[in-house]
């Protein structure tokens, strides 16, 4: 790699793969390669939609590249909601799980391919999300906390091979679990309403004034 082939570039990385792999290729390589490759093309899809570019995808695996981490975080919610579904119209011991990882950091590009600490960070984050869920570094965190009404929960500070410092890790909150039940509320206009109730019992009271018996 010369100095003239390659840039240095700060991107939100997203890392994925399949939880199991090795359990469904063992059961049935051919559904499992037929559902991966579909899995695939659908993810491919989506990132194309939310301006990403899948940067390689050996085995199983998937490693794709934003310039926004606010399309990142966005495309793999989309990713997981949209295997769910396909996954519920498979037999249980048949659904593919993808665990992801996102990662924002600085990477070098050389050509097509991109290489760097981020990368490698985004992958440990990724290896601490379970089947179908999301994880993220505390920097696409700090860079999305106030920008996406989405759910967090922090998995505290875990280290990352040839990475000096431990690095901060959240779980998103995605699929069923995200749904919060709201706090009940009054009705806004209970007050007005209750104000109006009061004045118009008021006013008949007047018009049909109770006789005396």
């Amino acid at each position: 790699m010369t100095q003239e082939g390659f840039k240095r570039k700060l991107t939100a990385i997203l890392s994925a793969d399949v939880e199991g792999y090795s359990r469904l290729m063992g059961e049935d390589e051919d559904a499992t390669i037929r559902t991966l490759t579909t899995y695939r093309e659908l993810m491919t899809t989506l990132i194309q939609k939310h301006r990403g570019r899948v940067v390689d995808s050996p085995g199983d695996n998937l490693l794709a590249e934003f310039a926004s981490v606010v399309d990142a975080v966005r495309c793999a919610v989309e990713i997981q909601e949209e295997l769910r579904v396909r996954n519920a119209e498979l037999p249980e011991n048949k659904r593919m799980q993808f665990r992801i990882g996102i990662n924002l950091g600085d990477v070098v590009q050389e050509e097509e391919r991109i290489y760097g600490d981020g990368i490698n960070i985004a992958a440990r984050v990724e290896g601490l999300a379970q089947g179908g869920g999301i994880c993220i570094s505390g920097t696409v965190y700090d860079s999305i906390k106030n920008k996406l009404s989405l759910t967090y929960e922090s998995l505290g500070e875990h280290t990352v091979k040839n990475i000096t410092e431990p690095v901060r890790v959240y779980r998103m909150r995605v699929g069923p679990e995200a749904v919060v039940e709201p706090k009940s509320k009054p009705w806004p206009g209970y007050p007005y309403c209750a104000h109006c109730v009061g004045w118009c019992i008021f006013h008949l009271a007047l018009l049909f004034p109770s006789t005396p018996n």
